[in-house]
């Protein structure tokens, strides 16, 4: 596809209704909103009832068709949506919350979005605990402010003012979670990911209804298909919102009973009806039939005027039991003649007060394809709007069955939901055994334990990880991560103890083994070391020792010589110390003897010390450590002690604790890309681990 270049960031709003989906890509310069494109197909079968989506598959294959003639249209590749819900089943709870500060304190954006969030927070407990359906999960889809308040007063906008006391007026809004997993699981299978959810009568009042009409009393009916949604204002706040399962829908089916047709051709002959005086169509017995227009009319009276009653009721019910001012009707199924008038005869107010609205406020909507501008457009065009209302908002997700609110920055992840419930950090990384600490010859030595198992993560259901993004009413659950087995070692395994000792017995060299004191007691190289051993390698044998290690017996006639010099059994034999034992005498010299050093000479030797840790691998000594450096946050780390290494080891040299979060998130990278924890890393890699602002 041939991109195009926008001055604004695109919005992808999709209209999930009963007969059909409207998708529609625009963005935003100053008070305009620009429509690139827009593109509706309507469901080939009955898969969206009374809003409600019944068959997943082909919903989703139809938005998936949508999604790609935008695509095309727009020259952009499409992967965030902007939805709304139906208002079937809808629960609504209205709620007071108020905040009180220590002092004078002028009122920041920051202390509105807390104060929104508490009082989402209060509805939400206000609402399980009157919640009668126990078996039905719900989740809170929108939220509107009704009023503000500053030290006690009502307030239009508390930002800028000194207060010592802020508080607020919210209705929230719930549906059942099958209503949202429904959206949420065929937009998926488009390829699609959910970006903001609202109710589609939240959406269609963020244009039909503008700020400065909402000091009036109005009512706003959005009918559609399957289902006619309400909002009502007043003194500047959406007072409450309903919804009543009836629509355009109920006209088709009178019709299809009427004419003896499918609900497809009942639906062609309501439309026709609309602009033709007489309709031919074809009956399910394949007989050509006529009807007129009036005859269509007369068919649906009853429809229309029972919907008009139910609506002008719900309307009342909402409204404290009074009739509203006006009526603003949008959506197609309020195009229906005769709809209006009998609405407003039911209200009991005058007919001109109830009234369609398309082109009228669209005066800020810019197409830049030739559309026509009315009562059908109103609510596509309200989700993309809605999409700017909560860009800057909190959301809720659940973790680990923990009802959790966040600040949404658009880049929240699975990491900075453990952060802000204090998961513990050791938790989410696989954690090694305890390690064995000893010390061999003096100094400290540690055998390091084996790693665990990752912790498990799952999103909705699905495998993540820490890195994994999070948007609202995620189900996120996280099993923590395990520690492996403890630092094991025996003394064999001891670097130390890999090379034998040479010496010379009557002129033959001879490979004997390192002895070991464990605490002062001499112990085999099977012996398994324990916490707080003291180790002692001994660079020496006795010429007992070396006499029972040749299983050879002495005459008591013999006489020892180490290094040429008279000995006894308790004499010391360093590496390449010559042992003689004869039955004659043995010319003593000073000096060194060829290929030995001089006694005093050994008992000044000292023994190097290798100082790097050993892991055992199912039993066997692992290949040789290694020491390698990289660079983290610009300054030179040594990493030791491991034949190789993860990105998560550097974590265990750098100050940097996960479990005080000083940002909004975590930035990883290794030499310049995103790094995943547990991928390899080598000698001179640079990295980068900080807090992001």
């Amino acid at each position: 596809m041939e991109e195009r270049k926008y001055t604004g960031q695109l919005v992808f709003g999709l209209d999930i209704g009963t007969r059909s989906i409207v998708g529609t890509v625009g963005y935003k310069r100053g008070d305009q909103f620009i429509v690139v494109a827009q593109r509706t197909k309507e469901h080939e079968t009955r898969a969206m009832l009374d809003g409600q989506i019944h068959d997943i598959m082909k919903v989703g294959e139809t938005i998936r068709d949508v999604k790609a003639q935008l695509e095309k249209a727009t020259g952009r590749k499409l992967s965030e949506v902007c939805i709304a819900a139906a208002g079937r089943v809808l629960r609504t709870v209205t709620t007071h919350v108020e905040y009180p500060f220590t002092g004078d304190k002028e009122v920041s954006q920051e202390d509105i979005y807390g104060l929104i969030a508490a009082g989402v927070e209060k509805a939400y407990q206000e609402f399980l605990e009157e919640q009668q359906e126990e078996d039905l999960k719900f989740y809170c889809v929108g939220h509107s402010v009704v009023r503000y308040y500053l030290n006690g007063y009502p307030m239009g906008n508390l930002e800028g003012h000194k207060a010592r006391t802020i508080g607020i007026d919210l209705i929230a809004t719930f549906l059942p979670d099958d209503v949202v997993d429904g959206l949420y699981k065929a937009v998926e299978i488009a390829g699609l990911t959910v970006s903001s959810l609202t109710l589609e009568p939240i959406a269609a009042i963020m244009l039909a209804i503008p700020e400065r009409f909402r000091m009036l009393n109005i009512a706003l009916l959005d009918v559609g298909a399957g289902t006619s949604d309400i909002s009502i204002t007043n003194d500047g706040c959406i007072l409450a919102y309903g919804m009543i399962p009836m629509a355009g829908d109920l006209l088709t089916e009178e019709i299809a009973k009427h004419c003896l047709v499918d609900f497809a051709a009942a639906e062609q002959i309501k439309r026709d009806a609309g602009e033709m005086e007489t309709i031919s169509y074809t009956d399910i017995m394949l007989l050509p039939q006529t009807i007129s227009s009036e005859e269509v009319k007369r068919v649906t009276a009853h429809v229309i005027e029972d919907m008009a009653e139910q609506a002008a009721d719900k309307i009342k019910e909402l409204n404290g039991g009074k009739p509203v001012s006006a009526v603003f009707v949008v959506g197609g199924g309020g195009k229906i003649p005769g709809y209006t008038e009998a609405v407003a005869d039911k209200l009991g107010i005058a007919r001109e007060r109830v009234a369609l609205r398309g082109e009228e406020v669209m005066q800020q909507i810019i197409f830049e394809e030739d559309v026509k501008k009315d009562s059908l457009l109103v609510t596509p065009i309200g989700i993309c709007l809605n999409f700017y209302e909560q860009s800057n908002n909190f959301i809720f997700i659940s973790f680990n069955d923990k009802r959790v609110k966040m600040y949404d920055n658009n880049r929240l992840t699975v990491a900075d939901a453990a952060m802000q419930v204090q998961f513990p950090n050791d938790g989410l990384f696989p954690r090694r055994g305890k390690a064995l600490e000893f010390t061999v010859n003096g100094k400290q030595r540690m055998a390091r334990g084996q790693l665990g198992e990752a912790a498990v993560i799952t999103i909705n259901g699905q495998a993540a990880d820490i890195y994994t993004p999070i948007h609202a009413n995620d189900i996120i659950k996280v099993i923590q991560s395990t520690a492996g087995e403890p630092g094991k070692m025996t003394v064999g395994e001891l670097p130390e103890m890999t090379e034998s000792l040479s010496v010379y017995v009557n002129d033959k060299r001879v490979e004997v083994p390192r002895f070991a004191n464990v605490n002062k007691v001499l112990q085999s190289g099977y012996y398994e070391i324990c916490e707080g051993d003291q180790v002692e390698i001994l660079n020496y044998y006795t010429v007992e020792q070396i006499v029972e290690f040749m299983d050879v017996v002495l005459e008591p006639s013999m006489k020892l010589y180490v290094n040429n010099k008279l000995a006894d059994k308790d004499t010391p034999v360093y590496e390449n110390f010559s042992v003689v034992w004869t039955e004659g005498e043995m010319a003593e010299y000073a000096g060194e003897a060829e290929g030995t050093d001089s006694f005093d000479e050994a008992e000044e030797e000292t023994e190097e010390t290798v100082e790097t840790a050993m892991q055992p691998v199912d039993g066997k000594q692992e290949e040789v450590p290694r020491t390698i450096s990289v660079i983290v946050n610009k300054q030179p780390i040594a990493l030791t002690g491991k034949s190789r290494y993860v990105y998560v080891d550097v974590f265990e040299c750098i100050d940097f604790d996960l479990s005080r979060p000083r940002g909004k998130g975590i930035v990883t990278t290794l030499n310049g890309r995103p790094a995943e924890y547990m991928e390899p890393i080598n000698d001179g890699d640079v990295i980068e681990i900080y807090w992001r602002s």
